[in-house]
């Protein structure tokens, strides 16, 4: 039940959050000799004036089939380790978001190549002349080709460094959050209090290690033009502090921001009344056979006490 709500909350949180992403990573790795975009709404503008409104969509097939999988296997490996630590704390809640963040690194890499690969494609071109990728499997292919299985983990230990943590954070805000505005089944406005609680666990969470999402971009976006950048982690890092200042490490964050409220909003919201949803049904059965045994029993007491006739 948690994979099947997991996965409806994956789809839910692409289909408003992609155009944000789009625009996220445009802003991470664009040259910063000759910066195309002044900030998040020029970069906004840019893409749909240049690329037209499909440009914000570029690359979403792959995380339409990779987020719709990999929300599944967070919130079931969420799920499942709670039952295992057994008490429902703050502490366990970090520890199961952690271990999910950690597992679903291994889909969550190679998605996130083909995007970032997707979304460089074509830049400022409304119809590219060149397409180096049909599409998103096209381009892990491609990838796989020339670089082997080492070129499609491009990425791979900064994504571990950047969801293991994230994750934690990510199920630990939430918890509290929800704890702290009663968000009970009974309660008024239950749903609003979701989409709050949800989306500011999703800024909690991307606050917490945006510095190393900017690291993974670039990493993962390095050779689309044929040339490459940087020699490891160290040396990304290295470079990108001498040209830019600290500053760089806070790229695109106005936009994971303004993308992270409503995808995380749309995506624990939908997941969580699911569940609820799920488990009612599944329970209404029980409820009702005991409200039936319950109902004979008291037939039973009133036809064995004596009346006044």
């Amino acid at each position: 039940m948690d994979f099947l709500a997991g996965c409806l909350g994956g789809a839910a949180g692409v289909l408003v959050g992609h155009p944000f992403d789009t625009v996220k990573v445009r802003l991470q790795v664009q040259n910063v000799d000759k910066p195309l975009y002044r900030g998040t709404f020029h970069c906004f503008q840019s893409i749909v004036r240049q690329e037209s409104a499909f440009g914000l969509y570029k690359g979403i097939g792959s995380p339409m089939m990779g987020l719709t999988f990999i929300n599944a296997i967070v919130f079931g490996v969420q799920g499942n380790t709670m039952r295992l630590l057994r008490e429902d704390t703050p502490t366990n809640q970090f520890l199961a978001g952690a271990a999910a963040g950690a597992i679903q690194s291994v889909i969550c890499c190679p998605m996130e190549l083909a995007k970032t690969r997707m979304q460089m494609q074509g830049t400022g071109e409304k119809k590219s002349s060149r397409k180096m990728y049909k599409n998103s499997l096209d381009c892990l292919l491609r990838i796989y080709n020339q670089e082997g299985l080492r070129g499609v983990n491009r990425g791979m230990v900064t994504t571990l460094i950047r969801e293991t943590p994230a994750f934690g954070v990510y199920f630990l805000s939430y918890d509290v959050l929800t704890r702290s505005l009663g968000c009970e089944p009974e309660a008024r406005f239950m749903i609003p209090k979701l989409l709050f609680a949800g989306g500011m666990a999703g800024i909690a969470s991307w606050i917490s290690t945006y510095p190393v999402d900017v690291i993974k971009s670039r990493l993962q976006a390095d050779g689309v033009g044929g040339v490459k950048q940087y020699s490891s982690i160290a040396d990304c890092i290295r470079q990108s502090v001498r040209r830019e200042g600290y500053m760089v490490f806070t790229r695109g964050l106005t936009s994971t921001l303004l993308r992270a409220f409503p995808v995380n909003a749309a995506t624990f919201a939908t997941v969580t009344l699911f569940l609820m949803y799920a488990r009612g049904v599944e329970e209404a059965p029980k409820d009702c056979e005991a409200a039936q045994t319950s109902h004979h029993t008291q037939m039973q007491q009133q036809e064995a006490q004596p009346t006044s006739l």
